[in-house]
């Protein structure tokens, strides 16, 4: 079933610049979208899975994003190299932090990872001259994928639709895999699961270390995709915003941070006609889904769906007795 709706998924995604080739919304927004989706996919595999919080997330993010600009500007390497660069950069990074960081728990566990991203970003804005400082890193070139350049928007959309799609695949197969099922026991009660021979502290350490590696691919993308890159773009809002993502579409779900990562892009992009009232109304929505939907947008939408679908077949049953 995961699969098969993984399948319906990749097929609306591959007929949207199809059926609006000129659709400047769709193509533009989509790869923002794609971006979030594989950023909000890792995450989930963090908090919704692992059920270990991260506040600072934001920052492997960036560090992708930054390791490919400065390999890419600074030392001329292939952009397809630099962004295996800083995906193994963040891998590693994310191991080394990982082990003392996840031994908290609950609110100090929140507050570590915090700091994590404070840090990083304070870095990203004091180390001006590999960053650029807080002006940026600009004239990044174009990914190039063995010979061929991406440089359209439409030429975007479909790379990172691609990427977006093999994040999803991934942690589809991931968290019905045994490393998922440990994950899952791990959140459930790690006194529990380390009664059942579960390596809690490995188990924690890999879903890290994974979800850096995706913030990460997402952030390489973002880099060659803008060409400019900020300590802006990588502070605290954007970690925050990477939490609701995985809360707003539902937690343990990996089409619920599908979800969840959709709608906040759409609703940001939506928002922006009403210019002062933007945050309220967009504070003002996600407390309604919170509260009328509390398990989130995607087991919320289709339970409503299944009621919807129960209540006209009882309606045509109904309709053929008389």
């Amino acid at each position: 079933m995961r699969l098969a709706g993984f399948y319906i998924f990749a097929a609306v995604v591959a007929l949207l610049p199809v059926l609006f080739p000129d659709n400047y919304f769709v193509v533009v927004v989509g790869t923002s979208a794609g971006l979030h989706v594989i950023l909000a996919v890792g995450l989930n595999l963090l908090i919704g899975y692992a059920g270990q919080i991260s506040l600072g997330h934001a920052a492997f993010f960036g560090l992708g994003a930054y390791a490919s600009a400065i390999l890419s500007t600074r030392f001329d390497w292939p952009s397809l190299l630099a962004l295996v660069a800083g995906l193994i950069a963040a891998g590693l990074i994310a191991w080394v932090f990982a082990r003392p960081i996840l031994r908290l728990r609950g609110h100090y566990l929140a507050m570590a990872t915090l700091g994590f991203g404070i840090i990083a970003h304070v870095i990203m804005v004091q180390a001006t001259q590999w960053t650029g400082g807080p002006d940026g890193l600009a004239g990044i070139p174009p990914l190039n994928l063995l010979g061929w350049q991406v440089d359209g928007d439409l030429q975007w959309y479909g790379v990172i639709a691609a990427a977006m799609l093999l994040v999803v695949w991934l942690s589809l197969n991931l968290v019905d895999s045994q490393v998922g099922r440990a994950l899952r026991a791990v959140h459930g009660s790690e006194f529990a699961a380390r009664m059942m021979g579960i390596d809690t502290a490995r188990t924690k350490t890999q879903a890290f270390v994974v979800s850096a590696v995706f913030a990460a691919f997402a952030g390489s993308l973002f880099a060659h995709q803008q060409a400019f890159v900020s300590p802006d773009s990588f502070n605290l809002t954007v970690s925050v915003e990477l939490v609701t993502m995985v809360v707003l579409g539902g937690l343990a779900s990996t089409f619920g941070a599908v979800c969840g990562a959709i709608a906040l892009t759409l609703l940001q992009q939506g928002l922006v006609v009403f210019e002062d009232y933007e945050m309220l109304i967009h504070g003002a929505l996600l407390m309604a889904v919170m509260i009328f939907m509390p398990q989130g947008l995607f087991v919320g939408l289709t339970q409503a769906a299944h009621r919807l679908g129960s209540t006209l077949a009882r309606s045509k049953f109904r309709r053929s007795l008389d």
